[in-house]
């Protein structure tokens, strides 16, 4: 790779940097210069402690740069020379251009590794200054004299020159750099025709992978600046969007194809040319063969599968945590990039012409969100996708093995305390939205599963797919019990299985415990809970009797609104599925005092009715039967409840709404999703920002 090879060691100590950051101009034609500072290798951080590390030996060149680039324009020169290079690479050959792609990359990581210190500890105009700023007359002369002298002549120039330059960067430093964000755009234009335009192949990975970075930290400046983005320079020019489909395109194609990390950085490829324009790179885009699975989404949940896909797939990992970063910000406005993304369509479709914003390979897409929906990154992800794009909601509606996508979403919700908050709530909505699609109801039930092996509580040899939704929707709303006044969460957790109760089917013996059990279980603490407001103010009960009787009355208000919800849902199933699930039947026989103390509750009175017409049309049965034949096995009770099944008719029972549920999204959603995107961005991301530094992440989620 070339001769003086710099290493991440040294960096301090380096000469060509130690000139770049220095007082003297250097040109952006100076190919000798250029070619020497970019002769390094360079080990990526791989985590906030690697990051610290390089940090730490490069604060004196970026204290040196912050001092003197305003003065010399070096930082242009660099972005220059970065943009010729980007511009070049589309007219080499593989072979040609291996060297090329190096110094590309290792100019990138330069400029990212400046402005990532600029945002740290500057403002965005500091930011856009040194972009922006350019060498005084008396410098850039100075530059060409050095660059015209042989290497002896250049050293005693370069002391003669230091007075001179001195006294001129001083007048520089008097007049306010001008900024009018030419070049800026011109590098974010750059960045994104380079995802786009140059194909990812084993030797370019890297490339992609640091412009992509590029873009995450640019937007960084929302972390370390209080001002709204909209005011943002850097968000305004990202979010001119004369790209927006094909980048987009572009970054959800990395996601979907999934493309391991290459083995070296810049290895040799086979045979080929760069020259790809917009729309074949577009059509043709990426053609890899599948990688090895390195993923074991089976084994690996949460934390663990996210360190996987990170090391594993960087490229994918940052590409999806750009799109989250993209779609999330600028919500009030025209947002192109989320329009983008909500407008896609499937490859393999036709649809009208003028109604797509690009095509994409859905199967890929839904493959690889099954495979890591695990991850908070690959669920808001998901959620955006079942929410606003219709194209790909009716497209995973219409998929045979829901369970791949299902399941893994079940094991998020199942191992709660291992999940945070914001991951639970978007797990929760995810299969909200899915319940709100009839198809999907009456299908859960068809999909048989065998041996969950991750479901602890019990052993169930066979289950319907519907089945261990059930089991675990119930479950985390018995988790959460404790939590009662969060009355969202168990509002998304009813909704799903409301929308679902007029398809229950073959319900297992154990869901059909599990539903009714649910009903005991809240019925017991609203008895608790009523009981002790009945009590007089006066009582030792209340330590604090003004706070805790309001906040009991709270709990009892949410706790009524949740009990009525479960006996509708217990409900929407008789009326509807009767026939087909003797188990409940069998089960409200079983506990049919649990609904005793709601007879002759207001609140509850009129369902209730309905369940004990059902519980007296089968216990008159059974007990005509009993009289005949004596005491009845489980089986012959099934047997009764069967046949009585088939002569029963809902058309006796009370009339009630169905149960059709919506998710709607919240006013000013960005207050939920910018803090969340960004929280994962330095949780799950490869690029390490300081601590800190950040201003503006505000959830519970430690970065």
């Amino acid at each position: 790779m070339g001769i003086n090879v710099s290493r991440t060691a040294d960096l301090g100590s380096n000469e060509w940097l130690q000139r770049f950051v220095g007082r003297h101009h250097i040109a952006h034609d100076d190919e000798a210069f250029w070619n020497g500072l970019l002769n390094y290798n360079i080990v990526l951080p791989e985590n906030s402690q690697d990051q610290l590390n390089l940090d730490s030996r490069l604060e004196t060149l970026c204290q040196s740069f912050i001092g003197n680039n305003l003065k010399t324009g070096n930082f242009g020169s660099l972005v220059t020379v970065f943009l010729e290079k980007t511009s070049e690479l589309l007219s080499l050959s593989d072979q040609e251009s291996n060297m090329h792609v190096w110094q590309t990359f290792n100019a990138l990581f330069i400029i990212r590794s400046l402005v990532k210190y600029i945002n740290e500890t500057g403002s965005e105009f500091q930011l856009l200054q040194h972009f922006e700023a350019l060498p005084s007359a008396e410098l850039v002369q100075a530059a060409v004299e050095l660059q015209q002298q042989t290497p002896a002549e250049s050293a005693t120039i370069a002391i003669e020159a230091t007075e001179q330059a001195a006294a001129a960067a001083a007048a520089a430093a008097s007049a306010p750099v001008y900024v009018d964000g030419a070049k800026f755009e011109t590098f974010i234009d750059a960045l994104v025709n380079l995802i786009v335009v140059i194909p990812v192949k084993e030797f370019t990975y890297h490339l992609h992978l640091e412009a992509v970075n590029m873009l995450i930290t640019l937007l960084s400046v929302h972390l370390f600046a209080q001002q709204p983005t909209d005011k943002s320079i850097v968000f305004r020019t990202a979010f001119k969007c004369q790209h927006a489909n094909v980048l987009m395109s572009a970054l959800l194609h990395f996601v979907a194809r999934m493309v391991e990390v290459p083995h070296t950085m810049f290895g040799s490829s086979s045979a080929g040319s760069f020259v790809f324009g917009i729309a074949e790179s577009l059509l043709s885009i990426f053609t890899f063969r599948k990688q090895q699975d390195v993923l074991k989404a089976s084994s690996a949940v949460g934390g663990e599968l996210s360190q996987q896909f990170r090391t594993h797939y960087p490229l994918a990992n940052q590409s999806l945590l750009l799109i989250l970063i993209l779609t999330n910000h600028c919500t009030a406005q025209e947002n192109a990039y989320r329009a983008s993304l909500f407008g896609c369509a499937d490859s393999k479709d036709s649809p009208k012409q003028g109604t797509v914003s690009f095509q994409i390979d859905f199967s890929a897409v839904y493959e690889t969100l099954c495979r890591i929906v695990t991850i908070d990154q690959a669920t808001l992800l998901l959620y955006l996708l079942l929410h606003r794009n219709e194209r790909f909601y009716r497209f995973v509606m219409q998929q045979q093995d829901l369970e791949q996508l299902v399941i893994p979403i079940l094991q998020t919700l199942y191992n709660a305390p291992d999940s945070n908050s914001h991951h639970i709530y978007m797990s929760l909505i995810v299969l909200l939205i899915l319940s709100e699609d009839e198809g999907f109801n009456k299908n859960v039930h068809t999909i048989m599963l065998k041996n969950i092996t991750w479901y602890t509580e019990r052993t169930i040899s066979e289950i319907s797919l519907g089945g261990i939704l059930i089991l675990i929707v119930i479950r985390t709303i018995q988790y959460n019990m404790l939590k009662m006044r969060d009355k969202y969460l168990h509002t998304n957790c009813l909704a799903a299985l409301a929308n679902m109760s007029g398809h229950f089917r073959a319900l297992h013996p154990y869901v059909a415990q599990r539903l009714v059990s649910l009903f005991e279980t809240l019925a017991r603490k609203h008895t608790r809970l009523d009981a002790q407001l009945k009590e007089p103010t006066d009582s030792a009960v209340f330590v604090n009797v003004a706070t805790t009787a309001e906040d009991m009355l709270q709990d009892l208000g949410v706790l009524e609104e949740v009990l009525r919800m479960v006996l509708e849902i217990l409900n929407s199933c008789l009326t509807n599925q009767l026939v087909y699930c003797p188990n409940l039947v069998y089960t409200l026989l079983y506990k049919r005092s649990v609904f005793e103390g709601f007879r002759s509750h207001h609140a509850f009175q009129d369902v209730v009715q309905n369940i004990d017409m059902v519980v007296g049309f089968f216990s008159s049965r059974l007990q005509r039967v009993q009289e005949q034949h004596g005491e009845l096995g489980v089986s012959e009770v099934l047997e009764v409840i069967s046949k009585g099944a088939s002569q029963w008719s809902s058309d006796r029972l009370r009339k009630f709404p169905d149960l059709k549920f919506k998710y709607v999204e919240e006013d000013a959603p960005e207050e939920f999703f910018i803090p969340y995107v960004w929280t994962l961005v330095c949780k799950y991301g490869c690029v390490h920002f300081s601590s800190e530094s950040i201003k503006s992440v505000t959830t519970d989620i430690a970065c």
